[in-house]
């Protein structure tokens, strides 16, 4: 491990640790994902979730969602580090913004027969989880919600033969008539 790395790991452990979720603006060009992750790892701050999508066609603009983790003084500089890159047009952190709205969508396999069929059914129906896909002997539910209703959901479904997760990771957007 790089001197670096090492100095920046124990940061998860100290106090005032916090996840932030910061959303990114930028130009939809080839290379610019690479360069915000290339940001991260070369600084050694980790990604819990990172989302990306064109937002505006016409201006070529996409915006990137990312969740890390880290002290004040962390997330400031990661903010600072974003904001100079080329081709970033805006860095907002919505944790500290203000009103936000974060979802995340999972796909979830469940097998099961019998009772646990039934229970897998009940408890999706609790969640709000579509089924999206159904056999004799499975289900794909479509759940979403905040990244914590989804865990839960998908930790019911471990004790009724869950199968396969795959999850979208978060997008959020503040609240509020303003753009971006």
């Amino acid at each position: 491990m790089s001197a670096a790395k090492t100095a920046i790991a124990p940061v998860k452990n100290e106090p005032g640790v916090v996840a932030h979720t910061i959303s990114v603006l930028v130009a939809n060009e080839p290379g610019i994902l690479a360069r915000v992750v290339g940001l991260f790892s070369g600084r050694g701050y980790n990604i819990e979730s990172l989302t990306v999508a064109e937002v505006n066609a016409e201006e070529r603009q996409s915006r990137i969602t990312i969740v890390t983790k880290g002290t004040p003084m962390i997330i400031e500089q990661i903010k600072a580090q974003l904001d100079r890159l080329v081709p970033v047009f805006r860095v907002r952190d919505l944790t500290v913004e203000g009103p936000h709205i974060e979802r995340e969508l999972a796909l979830i396999k469940v097998r099961g027969t019998g009772e646990k069929r039934v229970e897998a059914l009940r408890l999706a129906d609790v969640f709000r989880a579509k089924v999206i896909d159904a056999k004799t002997d499975s289900f794909v539910f479509e759940v979403t919600g905040t990244s914590d209703k989804v865990q839960t959901f998908v930790g019911l479904m471990g004790a009724l033969g869950l199968v396969d997760v795959c999850r979208t990771g978060i997008v959020a957007m503040s609240r509020g008539g303003d753009a971006f």
